[in-house]
């Protein structure tokens, strides 16, 4: 029997908001169209075997087409690809339209100026209440210099921000 949580759904985002994460877009190519959505709840699982993770809502209408093709693209943001992540997250509409991309190896659609990305097949997808967890084996994936020097495209607080730099390092560094 589940027991109902005293946590309160805004405050635990709010608090959840003081995590700074980074912005991917995941994408995949279903019927020769480009589908995708911006994603924030991304991270590594395993290297051996070769494994990410991100967790979407139920109700997306773009994770449903791309998982029917069983692969996916993993694009990690630059700071000024914030454009890029408010046209993704939104549901429906062109959201391919103007933007510069290409197929992967596998072919799945890589975003021109990303830090790096990943390609990825299907590995294993949990129900968790109103999101999806996804699991995918990394086939692919970017050279080393692929963006030599960028820095990432941040979300923190309800709000994206981007790293300083200093001296030719990143600030805490």
């Amino acid at each position: 029997m589940t027991q109902a949580s005293s946590i309160d759904a805004y405050e635990l985002r709010d608090r959840m908001g003081r995590y700074a994460s980074g912005i991917t877009i995941i994408g995949g190519l279903v019927a020769e169209e480009p589908a995708g959505f911006t994603c924030q709840s991304f991270c590594s699982v395993s290297s051996a075997p070769p494994l990410v993770s991100f967790c979407v809502m139920k109700t997306s209408t773009s994770w449903p087409r791309i998982r029917t093709v069983g692969r996916f693209s993993v694009n990690v943001l630059a700071e000024g690809q914030q454009p890029i992540s408010q046209r993704f997250a939104h549901s429906g509409g062109p959201k391919w339209l103007g933007v510069d991309w290409t197929l992967s190896p596998a072919g799945n659609p890589l975003v021109a100026e990303t830090l790096m990305w990943l390609d990825c097949e299907l590995f294993a997808e949990h129900e968790a209440r109103d999101h999806h967890i996804v699991v995918g084996e990394v086939k692919a994936m970017s050279a080393a210099d692929w963006h030599e020097g960028g820095a990432p495209l941040l979300y923190f607080r309800g709000a994206y921000h981007h790293l300083h730099r200093h001296a030719g390092k990143m600030a805490g560094y």
